[in-house]
Parts: C-alpha cells; sequence; structure tokens
C-alpha cells in the first residue's frame, strides 16, 4: 500500500469554503465547479487564469451537474433547479419529494445517459433518506431506509452504480440496466465506527463524497479520517492518501489528461483548536496522478425547462 505524505498535496483554491462539495471538471470550460451547502454558493475556479467566480443563493445547495448549453444543475434544499450561470437566473425542475424542513438534497451525479441520480438526508441523521433518479420522466425514487447518501459514482460501462451511507460507514454497489432500474444494494467496503470517547487519531473516518477512475477503482474522501483511498473494484483497499486537513468531502478527476485529483474539504463546525492546526481546511486540494479518471457527464435536455 502507498502512502504518501500530506505534503504531495498542493493548494488549487485557498479560498477555503465552509462546507465544500460536489466538484465536477466542466470539459468545455476547462475549469472546476463546486457547492459550499451551508455558504449557499457555487463556485467555479480557472486553473489557467486562477479566477474565482462565486454565485449566492438563500437556501443551501448541496451539489450541481452541468448541461451542454452552459447551464447547471442544482440540487438545493429547495428542490432541483436549472441555472444560468451567465444570467444569473434559475428556474425550478422538480419540488423536493420531502420536508425541507427536515431532509434536504446532498450528493448528485449524472450517469451515462445524462439522467441525474440524486440522494437526501435526514436533519436528524434519521434514516429516512432516499436516492432519486432525475429525467425526462421527472423525479422518481429509486432506493429508501438510508441515513446520509453520498459517494455516489457509475461504471464506465454505465452498469454499476456505487454510493455510500455515510452514518453507516458503508460503501455499496448496485448492478444497473439500460433503463435505469437497480439491483438489490451489496455491500462494497465497511469500515469501523467511531466509538464513545476515541481519539480522532485512531479514527479512521467515515464514507463522503467518491469518483471512479479509469480502471474501475473507487477514490472515496473518509470524513474526518484526514484520508483519501483507492479501493479496487473488489472493494480492498489499493492506496491510502494521508491529507494536511481532517475532513475530505469529495474527489473529483480534472484537467485536460483527466489526471489530476480536485478534492473539496472542509471546515463548518470544526474545533477551533483544529482550525489553527489545519489552516487549509475548506480549500480545494490537488494532486497529480498516474490512472485519468472517468470524464463529467453531461444532463439530457429536458424539455419546457
Amino acid at each position: 500500500m502507498t502512502t504518501p505524505t500530506a505534503a504531495a498535496w498542493r493548494v488549487a483554491v485557498g479560498t477555503p469554503a465552509l462546507l465544500g462539495e460536489s466538484p465536477f471538471w466542466h470539459p468545455d470550460e476547462q475549469c472546476l465547479y463546486y457547492c459550499d451547502i451551508p455558504g449557499h454558493r457555487l463556485h467555479r475556479w480557472s486553473p489557467a487564469t486562477g479566477e474565482l467566480q462565486q454565485w449566492q443563493f438563500d437556501t443551501d445547495l448541496a451539489s450541481a451537474a452541468p448541461f451542454k448549453d452552459g447551464s447547471i444543475l442544482l440540487a438545493m434544499r429547495d428542490g432541483l433547479w436549472r441555472f444560468d450561470p451567465a444570467s444569473n437566473r434559475r428556474s425550478r425542475l422538480a419540488a423536493p419529494p420531502y420536508d425541507p424542513l427536515e431532509q434536504r438534497f446532498n450528493d448528485g451525479k449524472c450517469d451515462p445517459q445524462g439522467r441525474f441520480w440524486v440522494g437526501t438526508l435526514h436533519d436528524r441523521r434519521e434514516p429516512g433518506a432516499s436516492l432519486f433518479r432525475f429525467g425526462t420522466t421527472g423525479l422518481q425514487r429509486m432506493a429508501d431506509h438510508i441515513t446520509v447518501l453520498n459517494g455516489l459514482a457509475f461504471g464506465q460501462d454505465a452498469r454499476r452504480l456505487y454510493f455510500s451511507d455515510t452514518s453507516a460507514h458503508t460503501v455499496y454497489a448496485c448492478d444497473l440496466d439500460a433503463e435505469g432500474h437497480l439491483s438489490a444494494k451489496q455491500v462494497h467496503a465497511r469500515f469501523p465506527a467511531k466509538q464513545p470517547g476515541q481519539d480522532l487519531s485512531t479514527y479512521g473516518g467515515r464514507p463522503d463524497g467518491a469518483a471512479l477512475d479509469a480502471e474501475g477503482c473507487y477514490w472515496v474522501a473518509m470524513f474526518e479520517g484526514q484520508r483519501l483511498l483507492r479501493l479496487s473494484p473488489q472493494g480492498d483497499v489499493l492506496d491510502e492518501l494521508r491529507l494536511p486537513v481532517r475532513c475530505p468531502t469529495m474527489p473529483c478527476f480534472g484537467g485536460p489528461d483527466l489526471q489530476t485529483i480536485y478534492l473539496t474539504t472542509a471546515r463548518h463546525g470544526r474545533p477551533p483548536a483544529e482550525l489553527a492546526e489545519q489552516p487549509l481546511a475548506g480549500c480545494v486540494l490537488a494532486l497529480d496522478v498516474e490512472v485519468p479518471g472517468l470524464p463529467t457527464r453531461f444532463c439530457a435536455p429536458i424539455q419546457g425547462s
């Protein structure tokens, strides 16, 4: 197992988010987009110019995915929206399928057919969250009995879907057919839960956001574990990359060759002593890797939006 030091990482975006999430690389713009959930912001960063643009909203923004026309699908507490960064206008695509006072959307990504899959979480961390699929047929519930859905990723052949239940410390895998139907979930990887009173230095973290590489390996951010793991297609740990921050949230692959990992991180709600020791918390980190990732999938056109 290779264990690079934290010094192998570099800072891509040094302006910290409260809770950076849902990064995706826009291949047409050659820019990185990501969300700040409690900051209610969408960010766009250009590696070529160093420019960081921000769009402010009035509620939680959890995940995003691009349309080919330059607009962005936003998964917000108050529903799914289509947002045009050029005009700063948005139109609602779907109302929230839950009580916004108790739940919100969370991790979301497009499958190879352009359907947007998005999970929810329950604010009280109860197992009442679900996985939804959004497309031309509207918003459909695909899985239930989840507490915090994260780690969505789709295999290159579009026949496999991965997701995690962060609170359960478990990554699941499902078979996926062409119509978007799922098989029963199977455990792909499971990690030890944090024990009462356990020091964070001995805790490996819980699975948060994830991305797949071209070899079918699943890169998962271990929240509070200060590490990024690369899991084999069988769920075995192949690599453990140590981090300079306690709370990574989600990796994505970017750059012209898709051989740069961009990793969002969090500082929201962290202890002051931890933040003093880890000033990069909330920043976007970057690392060059040998195996490229899979390209960002675009949302399929939605008529009437």
